[in-house]
Formats: C-alpha cells, structure tokens, sequence
C-alpha cells in the first residue's frame, strides 16, 4: 500500500540547495536508511516527510489519515512528568475510550430504559478497545522499557534525566504510538549493543514503512531492504541493505563519471567542430552562408544538451596516519581482582591482562561499568579493591565520551595547542587536514557538535606519540566516512588498542579479543563481537 510520494521536491537555504527536483516514494514495508555525508540534508529530508517543515517548491502527499512518528532530538515536557505516564500518553485514543466505557456502565446503571442502546454501544466500543490492545498497555510499556534498557527510569521524572535518557525514552513513546509511517533520526545513539539488537528486531516486525537516518553501518546492514543516497544535490535509491549500497555506489559513481568524461568529450569536439566552420566561412570569398548556418544549427544542438555533472570519487576526509612508538615490555597492563562500588557494586574480582601490540574490546550493556574500568586503567578512578599494574613509560592517548566538557568558552586552536605544542601556523594546517579549515579554528568548543569534537580530539591523537589508545566509543557522533578513515589508521597502527564500543561494525573489523562485562563479572572471550554474540544476555 502507497503511504508517501514527492513530486519535484527542492530545499533552499538562502544560496544553499540541500537537494533538488527529488522524488521518493514509500510503500508500506519499505525499511529505507537514508545516507549521505553531515551536511547533505538527511535530517531536513526526514523533517519535510513528517510535515515539519514545508518544501521550497515540490509537492509531499500522505496517505489519509496518516499516523507519522518521528524521533525528534528534543521534547518540550515538563520537569516533573513521571517516565511512566509520559509513556501512556501513546495510548491517549485508548485512555479515552476507557473513560467512555466507565461513563457507560454509570448510565446502564442509572437509565435502565435504554439499557439495550447503552450496551450496543458499550459492545463496540469494548471490542474496539480489546482488539487495539487496551488491556495490555501496562505490558506494551513494559515490554519496549526492557527492550531499550529503561525499565529502571518508569519511575524517574523527566527533570532527572540525562541527555541520552531523555533519547531513548522518547524513542520508546514513539514505538508505542499507532503508526504507520516511523521517521527515526540516528535512532541507535545512546542505546547498548543488546538494545540495538532489539530495536532491529520491532523495526523487521513493523507493519508501516520507516525512514532511518544512521551511522550505524551494521544496523543499517540488519534491517534495512533500501537506501537512499543524498548525494550532490540528488537522491540515488538502491534497493538492497547497507553492503548492498556499498558496492552498487560504486558502480554508479564509476559509470556516470564514464559517462561524464564521454560527454565532455563530445562537447569539445563539437565546440572546436564549430569554431573550424565558423573560421572556414569568414575565410571563403565570398564568405560562405551555409558554413555559418551549419555553425549555428551545430551551436543550438550543443545548448540543448543536457550537461552532466561531474561525479565526486573522493569527498574531502580527515588524513589520519596514526604512529605508533613502540614499548619493550610484553605485559602492558594488568589488573588483578579489581572492585568498584558505587551507590551498586559495578564489577568485582576483575581479572585482564592486555600484551602489547593487542587490541581489545569491552562490551555489555549501559551503565554497567565499562568507562568506570577504563579510567581505573588510567588511575582517574581507584579501586576498591585489587590493584592495576601499568608499564613503565607508558605513553596513552584517551578519547573520553566527553570531550573539551571543561573548555566550552576556548577555541579550537587554543585548544588544539594546548595539547600540541606547535606554532599558530603549524596548528591550522594540521587541523585543516581535519576539517577545520579557514576561520572554523576560531570557533568555540561549545558551538561545536559532537562529531566535530570528537574530530578534535583525534586530530590531538593523531598527533601525538602513543604506546597505547584507549578508547571510550570512538567512532561516537561520526559520519560514516570518518569512521572509515579511522578505522584504516588503527588497523596499522601498531601500538595497543582498548576500546568500549557499541559500534559493531568497528568491533567486527579491529578487535580480535573480546571482554564481556555482565553480572558483575569480566568474561575473557577470543574472537570478534559476532563471535561471542551467543554469551550476551
């Protein structure tokens, strides 16, 4: 069944067009990731589908009486709304006809007479109201709460939330909600590996058509049968999952810049065909009529084609040549019958050992501890009990999950030299090389998003020696191009790697040893993420 069509859709800003004269249609079972690099105008496209925002010219049309849920970054709901509640809200058709139903059983008690009225209209509505789950609410809540690890906040008010809480509470709403149409903007962020996994699973069961945005390569890969490719102004639709994209992308590219230089071709020989004409008739004497017509009929032919637009092979992208400094010890951090408590244990009797040149992943679900273990590794955070044993001279490079949280007011410069001590002009061509090009570097950390951070904190990275990376959700808020880049720089560096990620994709290509953190305890597993997929709860 059709839900959505656009016809000749265009969106300006000002001089800048984001896409132009596109068309999309959506069909009921369509599981569409919508790709392009930051910029391109992935989430302006999905908030034109929702009817946020209205087109510079081009027309949207919905099927009638339409359901949409769209993941918005943000919510305006009072502070001291209990999660709970704010998720009932989903079922306010429901939560009316109840009331309906409470209102009839009064009057069949009081009117009498028109107990046979009362009661057809009681049957029908009582029927409407079980078949659309009305006696299941409480579990619906439950079950999507489990499923996007929240069932601890069903309590909580929304004032006590962190940024990340507030995400996946209001993804939890819109799953909730009767939709037939789910608009999902970055929907994995924030969540764990065992909640993305589930999320896979409701949108591969969903009855509607959903429109994803994602950096989530894996994700993208697991439920998606089509992708949409913003690029260059236009939209490319492949008909397959993300792997899919990947190869037929490059096919397209390869043959319209084929077709690109054989049109180009033609032109200038159609151009220097009409300057030859021209100059043989100017010098005929008398000068010749027919040459000049021949000229201008060649002439109107060449403005009415259609010229192509140069295909773009290589997009500008970070340049990152990671250097490794090597360490003579084999043993490059031990931990032995490490504890850590907080307001709930997160972890006891701790066991790792990471040798050099070894890379290793530690996985499980939010909150668990994970980043906790990290900074015990780098002495930010003591232990409880046990101890961590660190080489000597041992150089480490961090990447926090939160990044320059204390240098909001600096600029990108300063804040770059602070940690790379080098001249001013030193410093911009080592950042241009990271995207920060011109007067980008006078910009404030806190008018920076978290990708362009995180960008920031590699360039400091990158150039800096290192024994050891320890990483804490690297590829975080990066598009997917960035994320490539960084991949192919720590797949030769030789230095040591741990990381806490829930990027699977980045899991499966780095880390051939995995821990698992869960119940309180560090499980050793050889292998990659997809190899011990079978030990996570």
């Amino acid at each position: 069944m059709n839900i959505l069509n656009t016809s000749a859709l265009s969106k300006h800003f000002l001089d800048h067009i984001l896409f132009d004269q596109v068309k999309l249609t959506l069909n009921t079972g369509d599981i569409v990731g919508l790709v392009g690099r930051n910029g391109e105008g992935k989430t302006t496209l999905l908030k034109l589908l929702a009817g946020i925002e209205s087109p510079s010219s081009g027309t949207i049309s919905w099927k009638k009486n339409i359901g949409i849920g769209y993941l918005a970054q943000t919510a305006n709901i009072n502070d001291n709304t209990c999660i709970y509640t704010y998720l009932e809200t989903a079922f306010q058709k429901l939560h009316h006809i109840s009331q309906q139903l409470d209102t009839l059983t009064q009057q069949m008690v009081v009117d009498t007479e028109n107990l046979d009225a009362y009661m057809t209209h009681y049957g029908k509505l009582q029927s409407y109201y079980e078949s659309h789950g009305g006696y299941e609410i409480d579990a619906k809540i439950r079950r999507v709460a489990h499923g996007l690890n929240i069932t601890s906040l069903l309590e909580t008010t929304w004032g006590a939330l962190s940024g990340g809480e507030r995400t996946k509470v209001c993804l939890a709403k819109l799953l909730l909600q009767p939709t037939e149409l789910l608009l999902l903007d970055e929907p994995t962020n924030h969540l764990d590996i065992q909640s993305i996994e589930w999320l896979a699973q409701h949108i591969k069961h969903y009855t509607g058509a959903v429109v994803i945005v994602s950096h989530d390569r894996f994700f993208l890969d697991e439920v998606t049968n089509q992708i949409v490719e913003i690029d260059q102004q236009q939209l490319h639709h492949y008909h397959g999952n993300y792997s899919y994209f990947v190869d037929e992308r490059e096919k397209r590219i390869l043959a319209a810049f084929e077709a690109y230089k054989t049109q180009q071709k033609k032109i200038k020989q159609m151009q220097k065909a009409i300057t030859q004409l021209r100059t043989w008739a100017s010098q005929a004497k008398p000068p010749n009529a027919s040459m000049f017509r021949r000229a201008k009929s060649m002439e109107k032919a060449l403005n009415r084609i259609k010229r192509l637009e140069k295909p773009t092979l290589n997009h500008k992208q970070m340049a990152l040549n990671l250097t490794d400094n090597p360490h003579g010890a084999n043993k490059v951090i031990q931990i032995e019958g490490v504890s850590k408590t907080y307001d709930t244990l997160l972890f006891k009797d701790v066991n790792m050992l990471v040798r050099r040149n070894e890379h290793v992943a530690i996985v499980g679900e939010n909150g668990i501890g994970k980043s906790t273990l990290l900074k015990i590794i780098l002495g930010d955070v003591i232990p409880d009990e046990g101890r961590v044993q660190i080489a000597q001279h041992l150089k480490i490079g961090y990447l926090s999950q939160h990044v320059f949280d204390k240098e909001a007011n600096d600029t990108i410069l300063n804040v770059f030299r602070k940690d790379i001590h080098v001249t001013e002009e030193k410093a911009r061509h080592i950042l241009a090389q990271f995207m920060f090009y011109g007067n980008d570097v006078f910009k404030k950390i806190q008018d920076l998003s978290g990708g362009e951070k995180v960008r920031l904190r590699w360039a400091q990275i990158i150039n800096s020696d290192h024994h050891i990376l320890i990483l804490d959700e690297p590829t975080n808020h990066l598009d997917i191009d960035a994320k490539e880049t960084i991949e192919d720089a720590l797949l030769d560096f030789k230095g040591t790697i741990i990381t806490v990620s829930h990027d699977r994709y980045f899991l499966n290509k780095l880390f051939h040893t995995t821990y698992l953190l869960e119940n309180q305890t560090l499980t050793k597993c050889y292998g990659h993420y997809d190899d011990i997929k079978k030990h996570l709860s």
